[in-house]
């Protein structure tokens, strides 16, 4: 079972235990005067992990009132729907490129689909549509009262492109979704590359945003809080996606590529991208 760890005051965070496995998704949630907020509360798979946790310290989903998500892909979303259904007072913070999705989500999992197949069950459960009178729909800029506390919100797309980064000035957290990438027990962070909206640029520009905010700490969806100097975590991020896009721009095709290349290369990336923590100077060059 998973317990709950403090971030801080009135913040905490859970590991959903997808598949069964640590370290993979997790979830924040914020507690205050003002009722419970859940940042990224994960797909229909961990809802069982989400609740137990949540019983485990005296709260339920009826205490919530906002989930707060950075991005609609079902690893971080996927259960708003059903959620929402079984507690229809909750409020949704969602940004307006994906507002519409969470109401007809079958863009989004015939997208899904084509990645997953037959295991889109087993990964994710169900994705249920979300009212649209429940969504509050940001596009970067706003503050958002939840859990008792005023977040900002920022726009950092990148890894997709409506996805949005909350900074709670308080206790000094970015809830920075995948902008940050993925930093598992303190490593690297590596930048989770999916298709089929990546844009290097973009994120390059996201991190910087994040920074400015000069967060004491990066919590990451994939995987919980990094609080050992957040700038080399940012940097380590960022030195991936400038290694991506130095190795896309050697073949020539960063703004002449068909789709089907451009979807084919970027998760490549992610995979060829050196894992011992040091970036060549020099990108390989593909057989391709």
């Amino acid at each position: 079972m998973s317990t709950q760890r403090v971030l801080a005051s009135g913040l905490s965070w859970i590991d959903l235990l997808f598949r069964g496995r640590p370290n993979r998704i997790a979830c924040a949630i914020v507690t205050g005067a003002g009722g419970t907020a859940l940042v990224d509360p994960g797909p229909t798979s961990c809802l069982e992990t989400l609740e137990a946790s949540l019983a485990m310290h005296g709260q339920t989903l009826e205490s919530v009132t906002h989930l707060l998500l950075t991005h609609i892909h079902l690893d971080h979303a996927g259960v708003t729907g059903v959620i929402l259904r079984r507690h229809p007072q909750i409020q949704v913070v969602v940004h307006e490129r994906g507002a519409r999705h969470l109401v007809d989500p079958s863009k989004l999992l015939e997208s899904a689909t084509r990645l997953y197949g037959n295991a889109m069950d087993e990964l994710w459960g169900e994705v249920a549509p979300v009212p649209e009178r429940n969504l509050i729909v940001v596009r970067g800029g706003e503050t958002v009262t939840a859990g008792g506390r005023a977040f900002a919100v920022a726009y950092t797309p990148g890894h997709a492109s409506h996805h949005v980064s909350y900074f709670d000035a308080s206790s000094g957290i970015a809830f920075v979704g995948d902008t940050g990438g993925v930093c598992v027990d303190g490593g690297y962070a590596l930048p989770p590359t999916p298709p089929p909206d990546i844009d290097v640029e973009l994120w390059e520009q996201s991190v910087g945003v994040i920074g400015a905010w000069n967060p004491s700490t990066l919590f990451l969806t994939h995987c919980g809080p990094v609080t050992n100097v957040p700038g080399a975590a940012s940097d380590s991020c960022s030195g991936r996606l400038r290694w991506c896009r130095s190795r896309w721009r050697r073949r020539g095709r960063m703004t002449s590529a068909r789709p089907a290349m451009r979807r084919a290369f970027v998760p490549n990336c992610a995979h060829t991208c050196p894992r011992n923590g040091q970036l060549p100077t020099n990108p390989p060059r593909d057989s391709a």
